[in-house]
């Protein structure tokens, strides 16, 4: 059978559309795989200089994820959650707060106008990754918004805070009384609770504040408070680059394993907190 030129063409032309699509895809998960492995150096930088505040994130990532689950957020506006979470706190790792923040002594009038500049750090060192992920500096810098427009930096009232900042600033709330710091005590349960419930409809997104005291997602929480609590140090390990196990995941791993093993997925909590 004689195969005419004209399908000759078209057979080439179809193998050269397959040829570019493949490296644009392998082009695309590179890509993908290199923002991933910036934001596990950043967190790196959050644990090595200050290891309090790296439990603290990965405990605000845990809860949010469990929160946006319970309000049955799409996967997108999940992952966009969990990064927000994980680097809500960059800001206080610059050099003019980290020694406020590992300071014993209570916090000054000073301490705390320093403190409160730290969503506006954090969202300028993660702009560079703004093509990569172009809502996590925004969610960044808006964390200490409150819903009835009194908040800062910016003031944002209502449904003009971003998604991602509304169930960051209830997590982040709970794990920051309920976790001590130099500079002051832990508080109990139910006095976090407290706080929440006069915070809704004021500080807090009154819909997330339901969701997250509701007793079965609230039990959640507190299963993934005691799991990540025995985190001690930073999970993330060197990679040798010699073989595709020691390539960063797309989705990027930042809590403990099971049994000490390596860190898991967000996805993986996702699916445990679900249950």
């Amino acid at each position: 059978m004689t195969v005419s030129r004209a399908a000759l063409a078209a057979a080439g032309a179809t193998a050269a559309a397959a040829g570019i699509l493949i490296r644009r895809e392998q082009t695309r998960r590179a890509t993908e795989r290199f923002a991933a492995a910036a934001l596990e150096t950043v967190l790196n930088a959050i644990d090595a200089n200050d290891p309090e505040t790296g439990a603290h994130v990965r405990r605000v990532a845990a809860y949010s994820l469990i929160l946006g689950e319970a309000a049955e957020l799409s996967e997108h506006e999940c992952k966009s959650i969990e990064r927000v979470a994980l680097f809500h706190d960059i800001g206080k790792i610059h050099e003019a707060l980290i020694d406020i923040v590992r300071d014993d002594q209570p916090l000054t009038p000073a301490d705390r106008r320093a403190i409160a500049k730290h969503p506006i750090v954090g969202a300028n060192v993660l702009e560079p990754l703004s093509g990569f992920y172009p809502d996590l500096a925004d969610g960044v810098l808006s964390h200490h918004e409150r819903w009835d427009g009194k908040g800062y930096p910016n003031g944002l009232k209502g449904r003009r805070i971003p998604l991602s900042a509304r169930v960051v600033a209830v997590a982040d709330t709970f794990d920051a009384l309920t976790h001590g710091r130099r500079y002051r005590d832990a508080q109990p349960n139910d006095v976090a609770r407290k706080v929440l419930l006069e915070g809704r409809g004021t500080q807090f997104d009154p819909e997330f504040v339901d969701l997250f005291l509701f007793p079965p997602i609230f039990d959640k929480v507190l299963n993934a408070e005691r799991e990540i609590g025995a985190w001690k140090a930073p999970v993330q390990k060197r990679r040798s680059g010699s073989d595709d196990e020691n390539v960063p995941d797309i989705t990027f791993r930042w809590r403990p394993g099971r049994n000490g093993a390596r860190g898991q997925p967000a996805s993986d909590l996702t699916r445990q907190t679900a249950r």
